[in-house]
């Protein structure tokens, strides 16, 4: 093991997280080969196979299981060394890793633009994922900070609320429910079926909680991990559903969705900046959480706040 590289660690790390060579290869701007290249040389230092591979299926062994904790031990500690140095010169540069739940990609790369042509030093990485993904993110201290809506109990996080995250109840255009005039109780959502999101993703967690505040069971027909998914099946009159506000813009400016103005919604949430309480920020990280806190609840107000007017005119 002595004359493994942090170049293969940092591979083979990624290779473990997508348990696929191409996308590993994608995120790391490598050729498949290159990737295939450096885990082979590692498994050589390893004297171990790392990953079994059936066809395109990709799984760890035991030996590769007990090594990536390592690897992103050694990683993590490599990140934190970096950072150090980057505050010893006071300069904000180097690399940020930020972790996003799926829903935050309807606004955070607009924003993130922005800051990076005030911080042109500091190379971006993004990292998606649910709640429940987002969470282990920050645990192996894979990710320098995350923007998420619940903030994680799991670990001792320092959580900042920057923006108001409404969620909405979507329907077809020419729904029963669109063409009756509102607002609409929650009781009377009981007839209809449902798509909705994934186990362990805030947008589910939140329509439970308003579900079981209104003592409704909901009648689901679909479970899907894709927003945009979700979308297009209530578009073809699946279904209705119920999305953060900030995925469906381009839907509702087009008139191919429809808000459900439903008793006790819009359900507001919070965004949030997260990073761990062990975690020393490096400068392009501070740079970074002040910027959304800063920034962020203006941009998302003038980007969606029409919407929200849709549903309760002044």
């Amino acid at each position: 093991m002595k004359n493994a590289t942090f170049r293969q660690l940092r591979v083979f790390s990624e290779v473990a997280r997508h348990l696929s060579f191409s996308k590993a290869a994608q995120a790391l701007h490598l050729t498949p080969p290159a990737v295939t290249m450096q885990v082979k040389e590692l498994e050589g230092h390893v004297g171990l196979p790392l990953f079994e591979r059936s066809g395109r299926a990709v799984s760890l062994t035991t030996p590769g299981e007990y090594m990536l904790v390592y690897a992103r031990r050694m990683l993590a500690t490599l990140k934190d060394a970096e950072d150090a140095a980057a505050r010893l010169q006071q300069v904000e540069a180097g690399t940020l890793t930020i972790g996003m739940v799926s829903t935050a990609k309807y606004f955070l790369p607009r924003l993130l633009a922005e800051f990076r042509r005030e911080h042109t030093g500091v190379e971006i990485r993004l990292a998606e994922g649910n709640r429940e993904q987002l969470v282990k993110l920050l645990q192996a201290n894979e990710v320098d900070v995350a923007v998420m809506g619940r903030p994680p109990r799991e670990l001792a996080t320092r959580t900042e609320p920057f923006a108001a995250h409404p969620h909405v109840f979507v329907a077809p255009v020419d729904h029963p429910l669109v063409r009756a005039s509102g607002p609409h109780s929650a009781e009377s959502l009981r007839p209809f079926e449902f798509i909705v999101r994934e186990q362990g993703s805030g947008t589910r967690a939140a329509l439970e909680k308003f579900l079981e505040q209104a003592h409704l069971e909901p009648r689901v027909i679909m479970e899907m991990g894709s927003n945009e998914t979700i979308k297009q099946a209530v578009i073809a009159g699946m279904g209705l559903s119920f999305l953060s506000l900030h995925t469906v813009q381009l839907e509702l400016d087009n008139g191919l969705l429809a808000l459900l103005d439903v008793d006790g919604s819009p359900v507001v949430r919070a965004w949030n900046v997260v990073h761990t309480l062990s975690k020393v920020l490096s400068p392009a990280a501070e740079a970074f959480r002040y910027f959304v806190l800063e920034r962020g609840e203006a941009y998302l107000a003038q980007h969606f706040a029409a919407h929200l007017r849709l549903l309760h005119p002044a």
